[in-house]
């Protein structure tokens, strides 16, 4: 009997070390709000904006804008065309959150007429979470813009990914307490 709860014991360690490896990733991800205080609006310089900063799949863009602007997740050739009869999504509402889900370059244009070719465009170079380093810049040097609104984040997807990490932090928490009780 003994044995058999040492045994259990150092499953129950093993499951909790490598939960709390793959954590970090998921718990370390970054918020970012579009152009800062100048939001996803008109007059901002997004590739300034953008340069330097380091993207990991996990992070989250949050833009914030008036009724005027929107934005929209387009191709690099609709990106750099400022088309916006391609959209891979589109989002509108004031307050978008966009959770940066895979690797690559991701990009993002205002739908509003003109306001794209004005500057409100925005390329990101996306890495993995454990190989992420900062870009000096944006994918093909990609010309972006923020505008000011409020940076809100109660996206369905947002908590729903909160909701999950949770639920894996409870999950190692438990394991790792079964170790220290079965060794």
């Amino acid at each position: 009997m003994e044995q058999r709860r040492s045994c259990i014991g150092t499953i129950a360690a093993a499951l909790s070390m490598i939960l709390m490896m793959v954590l970090p990733n998921k718990c370390m991800a970054t918020q970012y709000t579009v152009g800062d205080t100048q939001q996803w609006s008109l007059g901002v310089d997004y590739s300034t904006w953008a340069s330097g900063k380091t993207f990991a799949v996990g992070d989250k863009l949050v833009f914030s804008y008036s009724a005027l602007h929107s934005v929209m997740e387009v191709s690099k050739a609709d990106y750099d065309a400022c088309s916006t009869s391609n959209a891979l999504k589109s989002y509108n509402g004031g307050s978008t959150t966009i959770t940066l889900d895979s690797t690559g370059a991701k990009y993002f244009i205002c739908g509003t007429g003109g306001h794209c070719s004005g500057g409100m465009k925005l390329g990101v170079t996306v890495a993995s979470a454990s190989s992420a380093t900062p870009s000096g810049s944006s994918p093909s040097t990609p010309t972006t813009t923020t505008t000011k609104s409020p940076a809100t984040t109660s996206t369905s997807a947002a908590v729903a990914a909160s909701y999950k990490d949770g639920v894996v932090l409870l999950v190692s928490l438990v394991f790792g307490v079964l170790a220290v009780y079965m060794l």
